[in-house]
């Protein structure tokens, strides 16, 4: 499913910021994209991931701010210093120079200060990342859930179209061995002209006829397939596998009936049933 979340955290002075994306994929496909120095959070962010989406081309895009005060610290190097200081005031007596030794002129000597960038707990680190992502997963649901239920709407109006052909599929049924009686009939009489027609051999044959092109047992489990689609699309959560499932038997059945019957208008029947369930199928393989 196709969504978009943001979220934010704050942690030791940085300022993270998640943001995931998705289109559509049958399966769970995600991308984790974090600063250098953060990428031993990888597995963590997948983990947190694949623990509330299913399915979809996931990215996560992960940007971490500078602290306030870089992650750097400077201290005073008191040896080195002490060391630059004396070196100067001999040098003061010895020459009998004036003694000009200020602050700004230690400081520019090498290494008076130490620079330090402090060691950032991965631990503390993982978690700030986890929350701006949980954050921006409370987004992305949202977004997603809005489109799930267009699309459940959408899969539910076409399941109401197959059920109103499969009632016309079981309508057109018993004329199909009706034709089928009157032009055996017409044949007979083509052929035996003037002869007495065996009447009780043409309801035998249509009797066979009749067994061979019947599709009740198919309209009916036709029918519980679509009444288990609209109950798991009520309940909601992940079904978006199991319906994949289903619209396999919705076309073993559609098949079955085509296969079955060799009547020009039934035929046109099953083939905007299974066009029906084509487009369904498309848009489950949208849903998690």
């Amino acid at each position: 499913m196709t969504g978009y979340g943001r979220g934010e955290s704050i942690w030791n002075g940085h300022t993270i910021v998640a943001e995931v994306r998705s289109v559509n994929n049958r399966y769970l496909d995600c991308t984790v994209k974090l600063p250098r120095m953060y990428a031993f959070a990888e597995d963590a962010v997948k983990s947190a991931v694949q623990a509330r989406v299913s399915r979809g081309k996931v990215e996560v895009y992960f940007t971490v701010g500078p602290s306030e005060n870089g992650g750097i610290s400077v201290t005073l190097n008191r040896g080195v210093a002490d060391g630059y200081y004396r070196a100067l005031r001999e040098l003061s007596d010895t020459y009998s120079l004036a003694d000009d030794i200020s602050v700004s002129l230690l400081s520019r000597f090498p290494d008076v200060f130490l620079v330090e960038r402090s060691e950032e707990n991965r631990e503390e680190a993982s978690a700030g990342l986890l929350e701006a992502l949980s954050k921006a997963l409370d987004e992305f649901d949202v977004m997603r859930r809005r489109e799930g239920e267009r699309l459940a709407e959408d899969v539910g109006s076409r399941a109401d179209t197959v059920e109103d052909l499969t009632a016309q599929v079981e309508l057109r049924a018993p004329g199909i061995v009706a034709d089928y009686r009157a032009r055996l009939t017409a044949k007979l009489q083509e052929v035996l002209g003037s002869t007495q027609i065996d009447e009780s051999r043409i309801l035998t044959e249509a009797a066979i006829y009749a067994d061979k092109v019947a599709v009740d047992e198919e309209t009916v489990r036709l029918r519980s397939h679509l009444s288990q689609l609209r109950t798991m699309l009520a309940q909601g959560g992940n079904v978006g596998r199991k319906l994949d499932f289903l619209i396999q038997e919705f076309n073993r059945e559609a098949n079955t009936i085509g296969s079955k019957c060799n009547d020009v208008e039934t035929a046109r029947m099953v083939v905007d049933i299974k066009a029906e369930i084509e487009k369904i199928r498309e848009q489950v393989q949208n849903l998690e």
